[in-house]
């Protein structure tokens, strides 16, 4: 793949494929903790072998010229730096314009880019592709310029773009566990004081497959930024009772006590945050313990969350889930991501992963009307540069 992709540069951009350097940043899957991170409160996500490639080669040119494998029809996007400004008609380049204009604030970058994209993440699937191609050209232009920013400034610096510049007000999560990821390791993460650590991701005879709706859904243009101003709203109603900067840092007995300063809607969403960020610190004791089958009860009470008090699922996803807790080689499922769509992630016994996929497949097109997509995933490492002759090996 390697190869075919750096024909491909030299063919869009000219040149020799012996300047071209390669970089790559994964996609990540949210095991449990969802909605937690703009809430102060835990995750415990981990990055996943799938993701994006970045071929890049400086140039003489003030510019930068960008393609996407994935959107050939916008063709090459070429911007000068002294217009980085946000456009909508550059779609997907919106996010590396982002991250280029953010280093440029830094300093002047000495030369123009050619960059080549491709990503393997099933575009606006909830498995952080926008978060993906924002890291691998954070740690490019890291490298390329020489800029020695460490891992978690590049984390910071991806958010803050995907916040001011692109306009979706995501927490730290997503960003996080694509930069920080380790291999065979989810990541326990405090979104309020950023303190984390890896836990042994064990899972013996089972696997992680993740299903995709198929349904698309823009995040930006969804319910994300409403149900987040509800919590912030219900957080400052709290405030005047308690001394607490989010809803994570408040228990399920504290809420109840103080349910009445809030309205019911802000009551469901603020219980969902605080129950939630419960659940991930069990789920990782779980983990640590070696306990999966209460892991996968967990996921279960997640879910049920979600569509209850957060209202965040909706008929694909559920029917997807629903279907997977009634598979028995299923120890656990539960939509991951944003949700209005995207997908689940489900533990299931490798075994069973044909005829789980066969079995849940079939009834999710018999409810919903069109096929849902499956992948069986692996735990990776984080964005890197990468050095070909280890790519060529996996």
């Amino acid at each position: 793949m390697i190869s075919t992709l750096k024909q491909q540069f030299t063919k869009l951009f000219g040149g020799l494929e012996e300047d071209i350097r390669m970089f790559f940043a994964p996609g990540r899957v949210n095991l449990i903790g969802e909605h937690t991170d703009y809430n102060g409160g835990h995750v415990l996500p981990c990055a996943l072998t799938i993701g994006t490639y970045a071929l890049v080669r400086q140039t003489k040119v003030p510019l930068v010229r960008l393609y996407s494998k994935n959107f050939p029809e916008t063709g090459v996007i070429t911007v000068p730096y002294d217009d980085l400004s946000y456009r909508r008609e550059h779609s997907w380049a919106n996010y590396p314009k982002g991250i280029i204009a953010a280093f440029q604030a830094l300093g002047p970058l000495g030369t123009g880019l050619d960059i080549l994209y491709y990503g393997t993440i099933p575009n606006g699937a909830g498995l952080s592709s926008s978060a993906s191609i924002e890291l691998v050209t954070a740690v490019a232009l890291n490298n390329l310029f020489e800029r020695q920013l460490d891992q978690l400034e590049l984390v910071k610096m991806s958010q803050n773009v995907e916040n001011k510049y692109v306009g979706v007000n995501c927490g730290i999560m997503d960003q996080f566990a694509v930069g920080m990821g380790k291999q065979n390791s989810a990541i326990l993460l405090n979104c309020q004081t950023l303190e984390y650590r890896y836990l042994p991701l064990a899972l013996d005879d089972y696997f992680i497959v993740i299903a995709n709706t198929n349904k698309k859904r823009g995040l930006a243009d969804s319910a994300y930024n409403e149900r987040r101003t509800t919590c912030e709203t219900a957080l400052a109603k709290l405030q005047t009772v308690r001394n607490i900067a989010s809803l994570g840092e408040l228990t399920s007995a504290e809420l109840t006590q103080y349910a009445h300063l809030l309205s019911p809607l802000e009551q469901k969403r603020a219980r969902h945050a605080v129950t939630e960020n419960e659940r991930t610190l069990e789920a990782a004791t779980a983990l640590e313990q070696g306990d999966l089958v209460r892991f996968g009860e967990l996921m279960k009470q997640s879910h049920m969350s979600l569509r209850d008090d957060y209202e965040v699922t909706g008929i694909e996803l559920d029917t997807l889930v629903e279907a997977a807790w009634a598979h028995e080689g299923t120890i656990g499922a539960r939509m991951t991501g944003a949700g209005f769509g995207g997908c689940t992630v489900n533990v299931v016994k490798k075994a069973s992963i044909q005829d789980f996929v066969k079995q849940v497949g079939r009834t999710y097109a018999e409810k919903i009307g069109y096929e849902a997509s499956f992948y069986v995933v692996d735990v990776g490492n984080g964005a890197r540069e990468l050095i070909e002759m280890e790519e060529m090996c996996r």
